[in-house]
């Protein structure tokens, strides 16, 4: 096992951006008032990076995919997350034909 340096950004960069991201798009926007309130707010952020989050190096897609199709017609729904920092949108399901 190789261990990273310290203070060496640039030895692991996958890390750096991971932590950037999180400290930018959901750290920086919450007063964190203690550990289990920083460890559901972390929990939360990392379930919407892995399933709902687009990833332009994925096109477009979550790294973890979502298992029932896309339906493509249907009302949009709006799911807030975090008081409302993060947003979901999905499409409603059709009802079923009789």
């Amino acid at each position: 096992m190789i261990r990273t340096p310290i203070a060496a950004p640039k030895a692991n960069s996958h890390m750096e951006r991971r932590i950037g991201s999180t400290r930018r798009e959901c750290l920086d926007w919450i007063l964190i008032l203690n550990r289990r309130h920083l460890e559901r707010v972390l929990a939360d952020w990392f379930d919407h990076y892995n399933v709902a989050r687009p990833h332009r190096a994925l096109a477009l897609q979550p790294p973890i995919a979502r298992s029932d199709p896309v339906v493509p017609a249907g009302e949009v729904i709006c799911t807030e997350r975090l008081g409302g920092l993060l947003r979901e949108y999905a499409r409603e399901p059709l009802p079923a034909s009789a």
